[in-house]
C-alpha cells in the first residue's frame, strides 16, 4: 500500500485548503472536544495516552530534557508528560488550533502546570535545528496536510538521538474488529459526535480521516523513509491504535 500524501478533506484541492479544514474543524468543536473522546472512545483513550507517557518516560525521567508535544489539543497528554519530568526539563506544547489552545491554557491553570503553550504548524515549526530530546504527537499526525513533509520537520527539530513518538488511530489487523470498528466509525461516531459537538461535518471527517490514513506497517516505513532507526509500532485495543516511535539519526 502507498501512503497518502496527507489528509484529504471532502472539497479540498491542496494542502493549504486542506490545512485550513483541519484548522476550522478543530476550532468547532474544541468545546466538547474532552467531552467526546472520551464518551466514544468509551474513556479507552485516557489508557492509550498514559501508555505512550510509560513507553517514553525514560526520556522524561532525565534531567534537562526539552519535550514537545505536538498538536496537543486541549493539552491531555501534554499535562501528563509535565507531570513525569524532571524540574530541570521544558515541556512545550503545540497546536494550530487557537481555540484547542485556549482550551488548553484553561486546564493547565486549573490544574496549576506551567507548560509553555505556542501556535506552530507541524509543517514549518518555529523553533530551532536540534533543539528538542522528544516530540510527541497523539491523534494529530494523520490531519498533517503532509506526512512526509511532516515527519522531516520533526526530524530536523530533533537532537540526534531524540525519540519521536505518535500516537494515531489505525487499522485492525483482524477481519472481524476491522469490520465492526469500521461500522461503528461510519454510523455511530458521527451521529452521537455530531449531536452533541453540533458539527455533523466534523465527526463525519474523522473517522474518514482515520480510513485513509496509512496501516501501522506503512507509517513505520515512512518513518524509515524519512530518516528515522529504531523504528517500532505497538498496537493497542485490537489494533483501533498504534504507538510509532523512532529516533532522529
Amino acid at each position: 500500500m502507498t501512503a497518502p500524501r496527507g489528509t484529504t478533506p471532502a472539497g479540498t484541492a491542496s494542502e493549504e485548503q486542506a490545512a485550513r479544514y483541519v484548522r476550522g474543524m478543530f476550532g468547532r468543536v474544541a468545546g466538547k472536544y474532552d467531552l467526546l473522546n472520551h464518551l466514544l472512545s468509551f474513556q479507552v483513550d485516557r489508557y492509550w495516552r498514559n501508555t505512550t507517557v510509560r513507553r517514553v518516560e525514560h526520556i522524561l525521567r532525565r534531567p534537562g530534557m526539552r519535550v514537545m508535544d505536538l498538536c496537543c489539543g486541549t493539552g491531555d497528554l501534554l499535562l501528563a508528560i509535565e507531570q513525569r519530568t524532571s524540574q530541570q526539563s521544558l515541556v512545550l506544547g503545540s497546536d494550530f488550533c487557537h481555540p484547542m489552545l485556549v482550551a488548553a491554557l484553561d486546564k493547565a491553570t486549573r490544574r496549576h502546570a506551567c507548560a509553555p503553550l505556542f501556535e506552530g504548524d507541524g509543517l514549518q515549526l518555529p523553533l530551532a535545528d536540534n533543539s528538542l530530546d522528544l516530540v510527541t504527537v497523539a491523534f494529530g499526525f494523520r490531519n498533517f496536510a503532509n506526512y512526509r513533509k511532516g515527519l522531516r520537520e520533526l526530524r530536523r527539530v530533533l537532537k540526534p538521538g531524540g525519540m519521536l513518538a505518535i500516537l494515531e488511530f489505525s487499522t485492525p489487523p483482524n477481519a472481524l474488529i476491522r469490520s465492526v470498528y469500521g461500522l461503528y466509525s461510519r454510523r455511530i461516531l458521527p451521529a452521537i459526535g455530531g449531536l452533541v459537538s453540533g458539527s455533523k461535518d466534523a465527526y463525519t471527517y474523522l473517522p474518514e480521516s482515520v480510513r485513509k490514513f496509512p496501516g501501522a506497517e506503512v507509517l513505520a516505513a515512512e518513518m524509515e523513509g524519512a530518516g528515522y532507526t529504531r523504528v517500532k509500532f505497538e498496537r493497542m485495543t485490537f489494533g483501533v491504535v498504534a504507538l510509532h516511535t523512532g529516533l532522529s539519526g
